[in-house]
């Protein structure tokens, strides 16, 4: 598996840990990388898991006011965890990260979908994202 491609599912369940536990990812980010160094079995969190992470919560609120606005009939809150999350990440890679090409993105959120989440969830995060790629010049504010 890449590095990046690593990191990415990393930052993802990150992501999802906070969710799921209400707390920030920083205060999750942190523990993973406690825990990676003082436990040899747990891998160590790589740089771009780092700034995915910390990249994703400094635009939290502007990423969940798009998800929110173009996720048609669904309410972020209610959308799966699992899918929230990965568009959450998503779009701050594809919105926010200039060295990633959009499809590479793209293909890597819907690779977690397929591993994580439901048939259903791969075409729905695709076209969320496929929609703020297309939105993308006009998103990125903070």
């Amino acid at each position: 598996m890449a590095a990046r491609n690593k990191a990415r599912k990393r930052a993802f369940q990150i992501l999802f840990e906070a969710d799921q536990r209400g707390t920030s990812v920083q205060t999750v980010l942190a523990d993973w990388i406690r825990h990676s160094r003082t436990d040899t079995r747990q891998p160590p969190v790589t740089e771009y898991t780092m700034e995915l992470v910390e990249g994703y919560a400094q635009y939290a609120a502007r990423i969940d006011e798009l998800i929110s606005t173009y996720a048609v009939d669904w309410e972020l809150d209610r959308m799966p965890v699992v899918d929230r999350n990965i568009i959450r990440l998503s779009t701050y890679e594809l919105v926010w990260v200039d060295g990633t090409p959009d499809a590479v993105v793209i293909d890597e959120a819907v690779g977690l979908a397929k591993e994580f989440s439901t048939e259903e969830s791969p075409s729905f995060i695709n076209g969320m994202l496929g929609r703020f790629k297309e939105l993308k010049p006009n998103l990125r504010r903070d």
